[in-house]
C-alpha cells in the first residue's frame, strides 16, 4: 500500500529500531532514519558505543534505502534526564533513568524534531503496541512476553502515544531476527544492548564514583549488628546480593548447611544514620513487602484508573501482580498486593496494567515491609 506519509524511525543501531525501519518502508511509508546522540562526556571511553552504533544504524539505512540523520540531544538529556538520575541517588533512592528517557527524549525532543521535519508519525523498536478506541489511544504490551517494554513506556501521554508507531511490537524476537537474516542486515545477529544507555557496560560504582562522593558508614544485621563497612549508601540498592564485601561471615565456624551460608541481600539504607541493613536469605521478611505508595503519577490511559482491582509490576522483569489500587488523601497511588512482592525499591516505578492494557503509573516513594525495621 502506497500512502507515502513521512515516519521518522529512531535508529539506534540495534536490530528491533531497524527491522522496525525496514517494515514500515515495506508498508509505503516514507521513512527516515534519526540516531540520536544522548550523552558525550566521554566518547572516547571503551564503554561508550555511541560511535559504533552510528556506523550499525548507518549501515541499516544504507541496506535498507533511507536517509539517515545524526541529532544530538546530549544538552537535553544531561538537563532532563542525568541530572534527575544524579538527584535520585543522592536522596538515596534508585531511579530508572530508561523511563525518564522515553518520556523526556525519544517521545518528546525525539517527536518535536521529527514534527519539524514533516513527519505524520514517529517509530521506535520498543516491543508494545498501540491500540485506538473512539479516538482515545491505549499503550498495550507486545506480543512476545520475554521482551515486552510497556514498562518503560508507561510515562507516554495521549498526545504522544497518537504520533508513535511500535512496528516489532506484534512480533516475537526470533521473528525479528529472522526477517533480519533474511533482508541481510549487518546487526542481524548483534546482541541487545543492556545497561543505562549513558553508563554502557561499565562497573556501575565505578561510574556513579565520578558524580557522587563517598560516605562510608556501617553495614548492619538485622538484630544491629555491626558486620562491614559500605562505601556509600548511594551506591547500593534493596535486593542487591553482590558487591556488599561481608562475605568472609561464611568461614566463621559455620556448619555447612546451616543458614550462615545463605547470602546477604541489601534490605534497608537508613539515610539518618547512614546505616546500611543486610539480612540473610532471599525471601526474608525484610525484603518481602505488602503495599507501597508512589508519587509523581503518569497516565497514558485517558483517564485516571478508578480504584480496585488491577495488577502492578514494581521492577521490569517480573510478572505481573494482582493488587488493589486506591489513592491516599496525598493524591498518592496505593498498591496493596495480593501476595508480597520481593524488594520494592523507592525511585523504581510502580507500572499498573489491566490485562494487557498498561494504565500508567508512578514513582515508588515507600513501601511496607511484612517485618518492621530495626529501632
Amino acid at each position: 500500500m502506497a500512502n507515502n506519509k513521512r515516519v521518522v524511525v529512531g535508529l539506534s543501531g540495534g536490530v528491533d529500531s531497524a527491522v522496525s525501519a525496514y517494515l514500515l518502508k515495506q508498508q509505503g511509508y516514507d521513512v527516515v532514519g534519526i540516531f540520536m546522540k544522548n550523552w558525550e562526556d566521554d566518547d572516547d571511553s571503551e564503554y561508550c558505543s555511541s560511535n559504533i552504533d552510528f556506523v550499525d544504524a548507518a549501515a541499516v539505512a544504507d541496506v535498507i534505502g533511507i536517509e539517515i540523520e545524526h541529532v544530538n540531544f546530549a544538552a537535553e538529556y544531561k538537563d532532563r534526564v542525568f541530572a534527575e538520575f544524579l538527584r535520585e541517588y543522592q536522596g538515596g533512592r534508585t531511579p530508572n533513568p530508561d523511563i525518564l528517557c522515553n518520556a523526556e527524549i525519544k517521545f518528546k525532543a525525539f517527536l518535536d524534531h521529527a514534527m519539524r521535519l514533516g513527519a505524520e508519525k514517529i517509530a521506535t523498536g520498543h516491543y508494545c503496541r498501540v491500540r485506538e478506541v473512539n479516538g482515545e489511544f491505549q499503550l498495550l504490551k507486545g506480543l512476545d512476553p520475554s521482551k515486552d517494554q510497556s514498562y518503560f513506556l508507561h510515562r507516554l501521554n495521549q498526545a504522544q502515544l497518537s504520533k508513535t508507531l511500535f512496528p516489532v511490537g506484534e512480533l516475537h524476537k526470533t521473528e525479528v531476527r529472522r526477517i533480519a537474516d533474511d533482508i541481510g542486515l549487518p546487526n542481524a545477529k548483534k546482541k541487545d544492548s543492556t545497561g543505562i544507555c549513558f553508563i554502557g557496560e561499565r562497573p556501575f560504582r565505578e561510574f556513579l564514583n565520578r558524580y557522587i562522593a563517598n560516605e562510608p558508614g556501617p553495614i548492619k544485621d538485622e538484630r544491629g549488628r555491626k558486620i562491614g563497612t559500605h562505601v556509600g549508601l548511594s551506591f547500593y540498592t534493596l535486593g542487591q546480593r553482590q558487591g556488599l564485601g561481608i562475605g568472609g561471615l561464611k568461614e566463621k565456624g559455620a556448619q555447612r548447611g546451616g543458614g550462615e551460608h545463605q547470602p546477604w541481600f541489601v534490605a534497608r539504607k537508613d539515610l539518618a544514620t547512614n546505616t546500611l541493613y543486610v539480612v540473610q536469605g532471599h525471601d526474608h521478611p525484610w525484603l518481602l513487602y505488602s503495599s507501597l505508595h508512589a508519587d509523581d503519577l503518569s497516565w497514558c490511559a485517558p483517564h485516571q484508573p478508578a480504584p480496585g482491582r488491577y495488577a502492578a509490576k514494581t521492577r521490569y522483569r517480573q510478572t505481573d501482580a494482582p493488587c488493589e489500587l486506591s489513592y491516599n488523601d496525598k493524591g498518592e497511588l496505593v498498591l496493596a498486593f495480593d501476595d508480597p512482592q520481593w524488594a520494592v525499591t523507592p525511585g523504581q516505578s510502580a507500572v499498573l496494567y489491566d490485562g494487557e492494557v498498561c494504565m500508567g503509573g508512578g514513582v515508588i516513594a515507600s513501601a511496607a515491609a511484612l517485618s518492621a525495621t530495626p529501632a
